[in-house]
């Protein structure tokens, strides 16, 4: 399933989404000119190696820089081909903007980051040994769908849904939108062995559950125009 909008209104611009997705494309068209040698030497010292963390003398044998800082932000701004920026990219488009709402951008973007960290953590701890470097803002995103899990399951998702050849596009609740992409998320993880390449399913859960969690201490409830139970949004309603 692939949402195409939601029906929350915003009542502030969403600069620091803005910001993101500008940063986002920006790293990713300043990489395309890149060798698949090169592109494999940045994502393996910008992007998370987790065997790297768990195992000092594996990546010292591989030659792997000292410093592990950097690629723990680093990664969240890297993407490994148009699919991966653009499904990503557009669900931030679809969801930030609702959940920088009721947080303001500066407080948005230490949520963001925060759920970044959160995903990252989980996909360590499931895949302490893997070598396959990860990148990608999905954990981070998967924490913005955390957070509007929480405030606007009441909202309807326009999405689309192909079936062999025929496309099919109707209206969802949130609630249900979201928790199913959850626990696709959750059997895909259990399903796929751990360490394996491909799409950090651990990554997306922990991201998600992040949201979820940090989202209290995050919020500004005189922001919250539209969340769930809110009086301006049974006045909208």
């Amino acid at each position: 399933m692939f949402p195409l909008r939601d029906n929350i209104p915003s009542r502030h611009r969403p600069y620091m989404m803005w910001a993101l997705l500008a940063v986002n494309i920006a790293v990713f068209l300043g990489c395309l000119g890149l060798s698949a040698a090169q592109e494999f030497k940045l994502f393996h010292l910008f992007g998370v190696v987790p065997a790297r963390y768990f195992n000092p003398e594996w990546a010292m044998f591989q030659g792997y820089p000292e410093g592990l800082l950097l690629p723990l932000g680093a990664h969240m701004f890297l993407h490994s081909g148009w699919m991966h920026l653009i499904l990503n990219m557009w669900t931030l488009w679809i969801f930030g903007d609702n959940v920088e709402d009721v947080m303001g951008p500066f407080r948005f973007l230490a949520f963001y980051l925060l759920c970044g960290l959160g995903a990252l953590a989980v996909h360590m701890l499931t895949s302490p040994g893997s070598a396959v470097p990860v990148v990608g803002a999905s954990g981070a995103i998967a924490g913005v769908m955390g957070a509007y899990f929480f405030l606007y399951p009441h909202a309807k998702v326009v999405t689309f849904l192909p079936i062999l050849i025929i496309p099919f596009v109707f209206e969802l609740p949130a609630v249900f939108y979201l928790g199913a992409w959850f626990l696709t998320q959750v059997f895909s993880g259990l399903l796929t062995p751990s360490g394996g390449a491909g799409v950090a399913w651990w990554a997306h859960i922990g991201g998600f559950v992040a949201g979820m969690l940090l989202l209290r201490f995050f919020r500004d409830d005189s922001r919250c125009y539209y969340c769930y139970r809110s009086e301006t949004w049974k006045e909208w309603k």
